[in-house]
């Protein structure tokens, strides 16, 4: 079996404006080529214009979410083709914000994904439990559940890529116990259908525990949030992520 390839993403989410991109070009400047993945995710407006910007570097640029259908009526929305003539590679599906504020199931993510691997992208779709179901008991269920209903069927190492990202993680600062983080991910592991399909770890990440992070087996790279904003900060992740 091939090693899963490991992948540093930031996830800019809602932020970000054109002299932003900046940041961007840092991180390229940083890293002129990479033992490890390098993807940044911007918002929709930002795509294009850091796409070109980082033509010929080792940064590669990714979607947020992305429409099931290729065109159409769907007022506001962005398809999968769209992201990719636009520059980007990858795209994030799934993530629990667009899961909690848009109402998606985990079947929708599934068809989003098809629809991503339809047009070349590389899907990077997550999973992961509230609070509430961490509480319950109820972690590896949730998570394995949705990893089944979330996965196409011609998901595989080169166009899919799993990141768990335990919600009340995310942006609040708190982060599972290594050993919590390494049962999941064992878990995830076991049950892809690809065993190369690499798997990101996501929530609170920054520089001070991403080493501790990369060290537990199973975790190939993480999914990065309001650390990845900063090209110092993205950064020296990326860079404990290529020493690991």
């Amino acid at each position: 079996m091939n090693a899963p390839r490991k992948l540093a993403a930031g996830n800019w989410k809602m932020n970000g404006l054109r002299a932003d991109v900046q940041e961007a070009r840092k991180l390229a400047a940083e890293f002129p080529s990479s033992a490890v993945d390098i993807v940044l995710c911007p918002p929709a407006t930002l795509i294009g214009a850091m796409a070109a910007s980082l033509i010929g570097s080792a940064v590669r640029v990714g979607g947020q979410d992305c429409h099931v259908a290729a065109s159409g009526a769907h007022t506001g929305d962005i398809s999968a083709a769209m992201l990719s003539d636009a520059g980007a590679h990858h795209v994030i599906l799934g993530h629990s914000e667009r899961r909690a504020d848009h109402d998606e199931t985990s079947v929708l993510v599934a068809q989003k994904a098809r629809a991503a691997h339809d047009a070349g992208l590389v899907a990077i779709i997550c999973v992961g439990e509230t609070e509430a179901q961490r509480d319950a008991g109820q972690t590896l269920d949730v998570v394995l559940g949705q990893l089944t209903d979330s996965l196409p069927e011609r998901a595989s190492a080169t166009n899919t890529v799993v990141a768990y990202e335990p919600v009340w993680a995310i942006g609040t600062g708190r982060t599972p116990t290594l050993e919590q983080i390494a049962e999941v991910h064992d878990a995830l592991r076991a049950n892809v259908p690809d065993r190369a399909i690499p798997l990101l770890y996501g929530g609170s990440v920054k520089p001070a525990n991403a080493a501790q992070i990369f060290a537990i087996p199973n975790v190939d790279g993480a999914l990065v949030g309001g650390a990845s904003l900063k090209a110092s900060d993205f950064g020296a992740i990326v860079a404990a992520l290529g020493a690991a």
